[in-house]
């Protein structure tokens, strides 16, 4: 084999970066690899559609056969996203004996062991860097550089659309929607951002994340899911009063070979490493018996940073291709280990109030909270602009879920209680 070929699925943003890489970094591949990769199909929906790189002719298609099918080409790049057609084309392409390199988060969230699964029976390569996080090298140390560790936490800042938007009301006090729209204008928010906004982007991701680093299968629905929208300027402000910062995180935790996996906004101390991650960059924050704590930093999106993983994925595919061990590292969910219900998860807990103005009031509420075996580290009381009416602010040592919504539930019913206005949990992050 003189050359090693590659055929492409999707030329949208992340798929002309692939291009732009394989094109442009030719020769410097070549020798990383040991012989030429060259880029041969690319799979597209209109082949006259003007793009922003020019490619030798024929290399575009509109007939998906014409990649997956090709006898000549070792390697597939997916870089369609979604589910359908795309899980059966990535199942066809390793059917067919082909290497696959694929950035498709929901995919490996939702499929990964179906997916695996076919891989292993062919011993081929699926390698899916830019699955979590774009640009940064989070995958492959999982699997590899950390591999003699047994992993406690993996907690990030895995969704730059929210961070942006959070960094923004921080920074300037601003109101959740006007950010939004902002992140809207700018491109750094879809037309429709709920996958963002709602967590869901960062459920997929730390599902990944957990199956790798904890060496059992989680899937999306096994993540427990709570997005920023509740967040108010307000809350923005307490956090920086008591000392944090609010972050939406994507969080697990291995618990006694029970693994507890979550995304929801969190108070982050402002001393910890993810409390200065800022706009639109991402960080992984993880925790190992060997290695103790580290911390993995940059940009999670865009159409180089993730161009710069999927192409990392390439020359790996490439170099196991010359040297003929593909398939080396293949699933690495090995165990079952059963998921905590939320019910049973401990944190620490801000809560804002808004109640009557009057003597008695925090007494009662604390009685509550004692009666569930919650107890408070720290109560603040503002004075707000509504008459006979003031805004509780409470933080809470480590109580479970279960107890916490027990306690809130008999407190909102309560007469002197206007609104229980929110709850964020705290995370300490290497505790």
């Amino acid at each position: 084999m003189d050359k090693i070929k590659v055929g492409i699925l999707g030329l949208g943003t992340v798929g002309t970066g692939v291009a732009k890489v394989l094109i442009n970094n030719h020769d410097s591949i070549a020798k990383k690899v040991g012989k030429p990769v060259e880029l041969v199909k690319v799979l597209v929906n209109d082949t006259k559609k003007q793009r922003s790189i020019s490619l030798p002719a024929g290399v575009l298609t509109d007939k998906p056969q014409d990649v997956l099918d090709n006898p000549n080409i070792d390697i597939i790049v997916e870089v369609m996203g979604g589910i359908d057609p795309t899980k059966d084309y990535i199942i066809k392409a390793l059917k067919n004996g082909k290497q696959v390199v694929s950035a498709n988060k929901d995919l490996i969230a939702t499929s990964g062991k179906e997916l695996f699964n076919v891989a292993k029976e062919k011993n081929s390569d699926l390698l899916f860097e830019a699955s979590v996080a774009g640009g940064i090298p989070i995958i492959r140390p999982l699997k590899e550089c950390l591999a003699g560790n047994k992993l406690d936490r993996v907690m990030g800042i895995i969704n730059g659309t929210t961070n942006y938007i959070l960094t923004k009301m921080t920074q300037e006090g601003s109101a959740f929607g006007q950010v939004l729209k902002e992140a809207q204008d700018l491109g750094y928010a879809e037309a429709d951002p709920t996958a963002d906004i709602e967590g869901y982007d960062a459920a997929k991701k730390i599902a990944v994340l957990a199956s790798i680093a904890f060496g059992t299968r989680i899937t999306f629905s096994d993540v427990y899911v709570e997005g920023v929208t509740k967040i108010a300027p307000e809350d923005i402000r307490y956090a920086k009063e008591l000392g944090y910062v609010i972050k939406l995180l994507g969080i697990a935790n291995n618990v006694n070979d029970q693994v507890e996996v979550r995304v929801h906004p969190a108070f982050v101390p402002k001393n910890h490493p993810l409390a200065a991650v800022n706009d639109v960059f991402n960080a992984i924050f993880v925790k190992g018996d060997a290695i103790g704590e580290a911390m993995f930093f940059g940009r999670g999106a865009g159409e180089m940073p993730t161009a710069s993983a999927v192409v990392g994925d390439v020359i790996t595919a490439a170099r196991n291709i010359t040297y003929g061990t593909t398939g080396r590292i293949s699933c690495t969910c090995f165990e079952q280990k059963p998921i905590i219900d939320m019910a049973n998860v401990q944190s620490e807990y801000y809560i804002r109030l808004e109640v009557t103005d009057k003597p008695g009031v925090l007494a009662s509420i604390t009685s509550v909270l004692g009666d569930h075996n919650v107890s408070i580290a720290t109560v603040i009381q503002k004075n707000i602009n509504k008459k006979d009416r003031a805004e509780l602010i409470l933080i809470t040592h480590k109580i479970d879920e279960h107890s916490i919504n027990s306690a809130l539930d008999i407190i909102g019913n309560m007469p002197t209680i206007g609104s229980i206005s929110n709850v964020i949990r705290v995370e300490r992050g290497g505790e």
